[in-house]
């Protein structure tokens, strides 16, 4: 996709198959003990960590100029916001995401994705709003039939220089993630990858007013949070293989 990349092992044979843009964007990660998740993934999936700890990651963003190769934005699903509640796997050596969570605006976005991706999408009513030039609000209330209930309301904003992760950080390692695993209802593996420019990254802040987003997983956000900031990135993706 891009002559500049930090992926760890080359593009898949076959063409991309969709096309989007994700912004204003932020990477809000807790350590956690391995042990706190290690019992909430399938088998056969490694959980990936870093120095003996876990990691989980809260990631608002909006989602837009979504496309499938060679066709037009879609009327009604090519923007939405989206929230996911992430950890980091791995299988045959090929560290990637897995979600527990991915609430979003759109119901028909959410029913296709959970029909074809296998991925646990869930509506949500949701609202962003652009304080100034480097902050704004974001708001999200789960109301999908039959989930946890899970409320989001945080003001972030960006500080301090951008830059981009140098391989070998902490930095890299929680954000140069190209692709996700899922899984079916019969517990089989898939592999869905993604390919992007390097993220062009900087220093956030935040101010919290609710967050329940892992309450339903019964793990405690303890401490304060490893906050990132994001800029906008174009994103292509492939059909999920299986493992």
């Amino acid at each position: 996709m891009t002559e500049q990349s930090d992926r760890s092992w080359p593009l898949p044979k076959h063409p991309w198959v969709m096309q989007m843009t994700w912004s204003d964007l932020l990477f809000a990660h807790w350590q956690v003990e391995p042990s706190c998740i290690a019992s909430l993934l399938p088998p056969n999936l490694e959980l990936d960590t870093l120095d003996g700890k876990a990691w989980i990651g809260i990631v608002p963003f909006l989602m837009s100029n979504i496309a499938p190769r060679w066709c037009p934005t879609l009327p009604g699903l090519s923007r939405f916001l989206e929230l996911n509640v992430r950890t980091y796997v791995k299988l045959d050596g090929k560290p990637g995401v897995w979600f527990f969570s991915l609430d979003a605006e759109n119901p028909v976005a959410v029913r296709v994705a959970r029909a074809t991706f296998n991925l646990p999408y869930m509506d949500a009513t949701m609202a962003m709003t652009h304080e100034n030039a480097s902050s704004l609000s974001y708001q999200s209330n789960r109301t999908h039939r039959g989930e946890v209930a899970a409320a989001f309301d945080v003001c972030y904003s960006s500080t301090g220089e951008t830059f981009q992760a140098v391989p070998g950080t902490l930095e890299h390692w929680l954000t140069a993630r190209y692709c996700l695993y899922s899984a079916n209802r019969k517990g089989r593996l898939f592999r869905g990858e993604i390919d992007h420019p390097p993220w062009t990254l900087s220093k956030a802040d935040w101010k919290v007013k609710k967050n329940t987003m892992c309450e339903g997983l019964g793990i405690d956000l303890i401490g304060a949070p490893h906050l990132l900031f994001a800029q906008p990135i174009t994103v292509r993706a492939w059909v999920a293989t299986r493992c």
